[in-house]
């Protein structure tokens, strides 16, 4: 392991520290998104065995399932006609959407609380660090990059809480669901599923490099902007007096146009990613298609039993394809809070302090 890759992981952990104060929010938020990852593959199960039951009659094979399970299934299809029956589980889908609309709103509120409950603590730790620097400190340090640390940076590590880990914890959890109920109901179509993920993983990983690029690019470019603007803001008489207005506005345009084109990287870099995951989404239910045109060819009573378990595997398909590509926006959402942090853990971690010193008193 490399020394980089060690400081990465130290700094994940401390970041990670900082929920330590607020045990019942995080615990809270944690259970939130447990939910929220069970509860989202679950509908498209209730789906396939409303089509199967309900849909598709008079023949066919329904897929079984285990004892408790079935007691469920029984509960709502005994001693009713078929249309009351499909209304029942229209209801409980419904349910299940409005309960897993609460829970959505809870993760998000308690999220958002707990990262701006921590930038509040980092803020004010710091903002009480800077007043015990010395004046070196001040000399040799832009007051553009002083208000960067205190507000941008900041803000991008209250991001790594409210859109990052707990995000990213999710969204893998959601994805282990999806794929365990896929292979349950059936291994080898979820295989051939499955052929695209590879090719993705990889562009991922490309793309999660491109972003990580142009994001210390970018955090490189705020810092200068911030610098100049207030530097030339604060000492605008001084730039007046001497006559050089033209010259840095000139200076200006072209940190202005290095910001912009920092940007302009990372925007290439995901109108190249949403269109290759699309590609691959589309692959996967091409190759869903195929092989139940083919099991149908081969055996043409399935057709029935199969149509619901089709429909089923195109909203896993969908649902499975979407954290993935989330996976990308959060791990950039990630990695930019960790080169804001380190940044801010470097200001927290400076040894320049004042010196106190106790004041004599004498007597007159």
């Amino acid at each position: 392991m490399s020394e980089k890759e060690k400081f990465n992981r130290s700094l994940l952990l401390r970041l990670l520290g900082l929920v330590i104060p607020y045990p019942v929010v995080f615990f809270i938020a944690i259970l939130s998104i447990i939910l929220l990852a069970l509860l989202g593959p679950l509908r498209p199960a209730l789906i396939i065995e409303m089509i199967n039951r309900f849909i598709v009659v008079d023949g066919g094979e329904l897929q079984s399932y285990g004892d408790t399970t079935q007691q469920v299934i029984n509960w709502f299809t005994s001693d009713a006609s078929i249309p009351n029956q499909l209304l029942s589980w229209t209801v409980l889908l419904i349910a299940l959407l409005i309960f897993e609309s609460i829970i959505l709103f809870l993760f998000t509120y308690l999220s958002g609380l707990l990262g701006q409950l921590i930038i509040r603590d980092i803020r004010i730790n710091l903002f009480k660090h800077f007043n015990s620097f010395k004046l070196s400190y001040f000399d040799r340090t832009p007051n553009g990059t002083v208000v960067t640390r205190m507000i941008s940076d900041i803000e991008a590590i209250a991001e790594v809480f409210s859109a990052g880990l707990l995000t990213i914890l999710g969204d893998l959890l959601k994805l282990f669901a999806i794929v365990g109920w896929m292979f349950y109901l059936d291994w080898k179509l979820t295989l051939v599923v499955l052929i695209p993920i590879p090719l993705l993983i990889i562009a991922t990983r490309l793309f999660a490099k491109a972003m990580k690029t142009s994001f210390q690019k970018e955090r490189v470019q705020v810092n200068r902007l911030n610098t100049f603007v207030q530097e030339h803001l604060s000492g605008m008489s001084i730039v007046q007096l001497f006559n050089r207005q033209n010259r840095e506005y000139t200076k200006f345009k072209e940190i202005n146009k290095e910001h912009r084109q920092a940007h302009i990287d990372a925007v290439w870099a995901f109108s190249i990613f949403f269109p290759v995951v699309e590609l691959l989404s589309s692959l996967s239910i091409a190759g869903l298609i195929l092989w139940g045109m083919w099991q149908i060819d081969m055996d043409p009573v399935k057709i029935k039993g199969a149509a619901g378990l089709m429909f089923g595997f195109i909203l896993w398909v969908q649902m499975l394809y979407r954290p993935i590509r989330q996976l990308a926006d959060r791990f950039n959402i990630l990695q930019r809070g960790m080169v804001r942090a380190e940044r801010v853990f470097e200001v927290i971690d400076e040894k320049i302090r004042l010196k106190f010193q106790e004041v004599k008193k004498y007597s007159g």
